[in-house]
């Protein structure tokens, strides 16, 4: 099979494993002109490129979400290492991508197909290849090729997909949620602890939104724990959706706007310092779909509002709807230096979205508007 046909095919099924905020554009999938290019977002917004991909489609485990899970009737490919390694490189030469994030499925035994991808970071460091590698550590992976990942990768992740061992059970039955999730995320957290060389961007982690019952707080008090013990960076949420000849194949999509209010709620969690329960979840334990996180928020917690401007801490400031971390710390920046506000137009010029923030704050001991309830 040609090198065109491969990508096409595992260049598309790497789509469901998200590694930034962004949702992947599908369309450079499709294209036939860029396939494996995944336009991910820096946190300062910077688009960047990278080779996204799967070593192979091949797949043992059972998920019952996936399109690649053992027994679906596709088309299965893989790669050698050299040959991925070929093409990464002549991606890069090119400049159309500046890294790699590269997984893979499971084709036999998980340490025979996890040394393929170390393989691949080896070949292109040996290359002369100093740029940004995300491996994707396989379920069930050893110590020892982890710690290799690690000597080679930038960053590192392994999928929880579900935030409970009952969740996780509804998905698979050929992978053990607390040995070969949990116990591999501990091990890379201790690795990192020992020596903060080995995958220096750290560790992150994916779910698998509306394919069981988990409830956002659970969801969200899992996150909260990993940030807290394992100094998790990141947690991503794949919302999950039907693929036909799944055993989900007919089971209820999430809420559109699910997935992008754990994003936020997990933003508040991990850069902004809220506590769980400062977070406001409904009787079922999800989040309200129609309102923002930190605007639920300040609306059930009004004794701590309005917030005057002119006197406020910065863990006081963040905490206002509209007010960021960078604006919070340029209205630090200038208080410091002398500066009172008096208009809202002064803070809209630090980037505060001062229709949102205005029921909240004071200027000068004023009120500037209030809630129309």
């Amino acid at each position: 099979m040609n090198t065109v046909q491969k990508l096409k095919v595992l260049g598309e099924s790497a789509k469901y494993d998200l590694c930034n905020y962004a949702d992947p554009n599908f369309e450079t999938y499709a294209s036939g002109k860029m396939l494996g290019v995944y336009n991910s977002t820096a946190p300062d917004g910077r688009c960047i490129p990278l080779f996204k991909v799967l070593m192979t489609n091949k797949c043992s485990n059972d998920c019952k979400y996936c399109v690649n899970r053992s027994g679906r009737k596709c088309e299965r490919f893989e790669y050698t290492p050299q040959e991925l390694s070929n093409l990464f490189l002549n991606y890069f030469n090119r400049r159309y991508v500046e890294g790699l994030f590269l997984s893979s499925g499971i084709s036999g035994d998980i340490n025979t197909s996890m040394e393929k991808e170390v393989e691949v970071a080896r070949i292109l460091r040996d290359c002369g290849y100093d740029g940004y590698i995300h491996l994707k550590i396989l379920p069930g992976t050893s110590y020892d090729l982890i710690k290799s990942a690690m000597h080679l990768a930038d960053r590192v992740s392994i999928n929880m997909e579900a935030a409970t061992p009952d969740g996780f059970e509804e998905l698979t039955s050929t992978k053990n949620y607390n040995i070969d999730i949990l116990r591999r995320m501990k091990w890379i957290s201790k690795l990192s602890k020992r020596d903060p060389a080995l995958a220096p961007s750290g560790q992150t982690t994916q779910f698998i939104i509306g394919a069981t019952d988990e409830n956002d707080e659970e969801i969200l008090s899992m996150t909260k724990k990993m940030y807290d013990k394992l100094e998790l960076k990141r947690s991503y949420f794949s919302a999950f959706s039907p693929l036909e000849d799944t055993p989900l194949e007919n089971h209820e999509i999430p809420h559109p706007k699910r997935t992008s209010r754990l994003y936020q709620a997990d933003f508040l969690l991990n850069s902004y310092g809220f506590n769980l329960d400062e977070l406001v979840f409904d009787e079922n334990g999800n989040i309200d779909t129609q309102i923002d996180p930190k605007y639920s928020f300040a609306l059930n917690n009004m004794d701590l509002f309005p917030t005057e401007i002119n006197e406020a801490s910065y863990n006081e400031l963040i905490r206002v709807p509209g007010i960021g971390k960078i604006s919070a710390k340029r209205i630090i920046t200038l208080r410091k230096r002398g500066k009172r506000f008096e208009k809202l137009e002064e803070l809209q010029e630090l980037g505060v979205a001062v229709k949102r923030a205005e029921p909240f704050i004071k200027l000068n001991k004023s009120y500037q508007a209030t809630l129309g309830f």
